[in-house]
């Protein structure tokens, strides 16, 4: 598994535009379909939420990539 930190400057990021930020997918509909086929976990959960808030320490699992929120 592939570990990564991603550094956002706000207080938190919407899940589908934190996958697309941290270039885990290429485009925010290929975000919106992993995520709604339950292949995205947040803190070790499935999450099927696109608008879900990720805060810093955060992650957010898929395929085999392994992002932390800092």
């Amino acid at each position: 598994m592939q570990e990564k930190e991603v550094a956002i400057t706000t207080e938190f990021i919407k899940l589908e535009a934190f996958l697309k930020f941290a270039g885990a997918v290429s485009t925010g509909g290929e975000a919106k379909n992993l995520i709604q086929d339950s292949l995205v976990r947040v803190n070790g959960e499935v999450c099927t939420m696109r608008g879900k808030k990720l805060r810093p320490g955060d992650t957010v699992e898929l395929r085999n990539d392994r992002l932390t929120v800092r």
